[in-house]
């Protein structure tokens, strides 16, 4: 048994991914970026592929590759580098992974790459319609376009997907939702009366699926939801099931009096005789230090909160007068369907979203994986 571990039900993923494909007739895109928003990339990747992913989404190259080398084929989008990123490029459209263009300078890299490894670049071009981070602006659209398809003629590269990001998705009738696809149809608009009619449209994430009507097109990037993580949690689950657990257990228990101080700087103290209970997570692990006595913990099915300030490696739970002892389990958060607190139950705490939550567990945490078999890796 782990001293501590995220044990992730890679069977929750393929039910999310399921549950997500039946409510629309695009293809779905698994993103798994960031190590699987910590819940670990190739088995939550190969557990979305079960339930019907027919695309992976990656933010970085390196991501991609990975993926390559755990020997998975599927179509891949990387959609986030930069001209530093030169051999990583190389590699990755040798290994077929399709990339994102939002500018004439990213153009330009990719067809001189892909002229000098004598292979078709697979290109999404990226429209910038109201995120104001990547993608073309409405005024620069039009030329990339056409340079875009300039290559293409050539044989150079392929356009695949035309695409952009919502910015408020999860917010229901958020007028910037129907500015943003008033614009992105606009785009699209523009590239074929270019000639460029791509294979796939796309600027859902989990919430434009979900919320936002009308944003489904060709494909949906599905990040947070497959990890059963709701992306408007005010609107409830919306049937998904949460992926990780996080447990640890008890390394210490002992019994102080009343006034006693917790831990640095005294941020708590006891009120009464009572136990304390040491959990042996702290912020190298991910455990932020806003969790000092906040954040619920769960220990033998009773509800408790971290008392003091969050260390390193460590944090300790004030138990009042139950009896606990060394070894016990302690879960940090989980499904709920247990009582026990959950990703957003630390959110609400923290005062941030579940998604830095779960990505934020470090690599000291093992990931143990339960569920789908075939998609340890």
């Amino acid at each position: 048994m782990l001293r501590s571990e995220a044990v992730v039900d890679l069977s929750a993923i393929t039910a999310n991914v399921r549950t997500l494909a039946a409510g629309t007739s695009a293809e779905i895109m698994a993103v798994v970026k960031a190590d699987g928003y910590g819940h670990g990339m190739v088995p939550s990747a190969r557990a979305a592929v079960a339930g019907g992913a027919s695309w992976l989404g990656v933010a970085m190259l390196e991501e991609a590759l990975a993926l390559r080398a755990a020997d998975i084929q599927l179509p891949i989008l990387a959609w986030l580098w930069t001209p530093h990123d030169h051999s990583l490029l190389r590699e990755a459209l040798s290994r077929s992974v399709d990339v994102s263009v939002s500018s004439h300078a990213a153009l330009d890299m990719v067809v001189t790459l892909a002229a000098e490894l004598g292979v078709t670049a697979r290109i999404h071009l990226k429209v910038d319609t109201g995120l104001s981070r990547n993608g073309a602006t409405p005024a620069d659209w039009p030329d990339l376009v056409i340079a875009a398809a300039r290559a293409a003629s050539n044989g150079v590269l392929e356009i695949v997907g035309i695409w952009s990001h919502l910015v408020s998705a999860e917010l229901p009738g958020d007028p910037i939702t129907a500015h943003q696809l008033d614009s992105f149809r606009e785009a699209l608009e523009t590239a074929e009366d270019l000639g460029v009619i791509p294979r796939l449209r796309h600027i859902a994430n989990s919430a434009g699926l979900l919320v936002a009507g009308g944003a489904d097109f060709d494909l949906v990037r599905t990040g947070i939801a497959i990890y059963g993580l709701s992306p408007a949690p005010a609107l409830g689950s919306f049937g998904l099931t949460p992926a990780m657990t996080l447990r640890s257990h008890v390394a210490n228990v002992k019994r102080v009096g009343p006034g006693q101080g917790v831990s640095y700087n005294h941020v708590y103290r006891t009120k009464r005789e009572t136990t304390l209970a040491l959990v042996p997570l702290g912020y190298a692990d991910g455990i932020p230090i806003k969790a000092t006595n906040v954040a619920p913990v769960a220990i033998q099915g009773c509800g408790y909160r971290v008392c003091g300030r969050v260390a390193m490696d460590q944090f300790v739970v004030d138990v009042g007068d139950a009896e606990i002892y060394e070894g016990d389990e302690v879960i940090l958060f989980g499904p709920g369907s247990d009582g026990e607190p959950t990703a957003q139950d630390w959110a609400d705490a923290l005062d941030t979203i579940h998604y830095e939550v779960v990505t934020r567990i470090g690599v000291r945490v093992p990931r143990s994986y339960v569920g789908y078999v075939g998609a340890q890796g």
